[in-house]
């Protein structure tokens, strides 16, 4: 049980030499349930992207190379995670069009509305307070802009005791500002889409 926490805190927080191998991991794991996700959604023209919980820069990575024209932000509450995620994107963040930092999800240091499309990918369950979290987001996006946050189901339902049900999160995103939710799933992940 020890060996379990041990890596649950590695994910949330990674650190040393084991939360190198856990990135590393992440970015290889996370690869496809990314692309599906982000297939769900549309980037707004012109409107800067933020990755939160950037982690190893993968999700960073697929996005820039989706969208040559767009400035995309991505924070960590992980140094560790944003160090690797600049080696990742190396050549983006050289040219400007990437961004990396450390920052919390609870106070995102950035102005209101400017992103046009925010992403989170296997981040939400471990948010210190999703309710203020997911309101703090909806701040920082500009109108008509799309949230997305991409998950295995199995690990909503290990880390979460609530807002697991999609009728707790559909109620959540519009009590934190967005407009209209979908919410799409197969049998392994699941996507809620907020559009403020």
């Amino acid at each position: 049980m020890e060996l379990l926490n041990t890596l649950i805190e590695q994910a949330k927080n990674p650190r040393g030499f084991v939360g190198n191998v856990m990135i590393k991991i992440m970015n290889q794991a996370h690869t496809s349930i990314t692309t599906w996700g982000i297939k769900k959604i549309g980037i707004i023209n012109n409107a800067p992207i933020l990755d939160i919980g950037c982690g190893g820069g993968q999700t960073i990575h697929t996005l820039a190379k989706q969208n040559n024209h767009h400035e995309i932000f991505g924070i960590d509450y992980s140094q560790q995670a944003v160090e690797t995620s600049i080696q990742k994107n190396n050549k983006t963040v050289a040219a400007g069009r990437v961004k990396i930092s450390q920052g919390e999800v609870s106070a995102l240091p950035f102005n209101d509305g400017i992103f046009g499309t925010i992403t989170a990918v296997q981040t939400h369950y471990f948010w210190p307070d999703l309710e203020h979290d997911i309101s703090e987001v909806c701040r920082v996006l500009r109108a008509g802009g799309t949230f997305v946050i991409i998950s295995e189901i199995y690990k909503i339902n290990y880390h979460m005791k609530q807002y697991t049900k999609n009728e707790e999160m559909e109620q959540l995103f519009r009590k934190s500002g967005f407009q209209t939710v979908n919410i799409h799933e197969n049998n392994k992940w699941r996507c809620y889409i907020g559009k403020k």
